[in-house]
């Protein structure tokens, strides 16, 4: 199995979630703001990602990549702080009530 197969339900889920908010107040400023914090993870996961293979802290089969790299991070890295920047808000707006802006308890 590819580290790509294994992002895959992750980014589905993410997907799915996030447009189940799509009626829910303030969605295109939610996207923005998931946006901005996508680059804001993205960058952060490049620099250290790079860092941490470089000291020789971990490394990946090369089987199981698809061979594009940024530096010396695989691309499937930076898949899950791009999940993690949509499906948290995404999440959240799910789990505050619509008329109260609380979150349920």
């Amino acid at each position: 199995m590819t580290y790509a197969l294994i992002v895959l339900p992750f980014l589905l889920i993410t997907v799915v979630v996030t447009l189940a908010t799509l009626r829910r107040p303030a969605f295109a400023r939610r996207m923005g703001a998931s946006g901005i914090a996508a680059l804001a993870l993205i960058a952060l996961t490049a620099v250290f990602d790079n860092a941490m293979i470089a000291a020789e802290l971990f490394t990946y089969p090369a089987e199981h990549l698809s061979g594009i790299r940024i530096g010396l991070a695989p691309l499937e890295d930076f898949s899950y702080p791009l999940s993690a920047a949509f499906l948290v808000p995404a999440v959240f707006t799910l789990l505050t009530r619509r008329s109260g802006g609380e979150a349920t308890q």
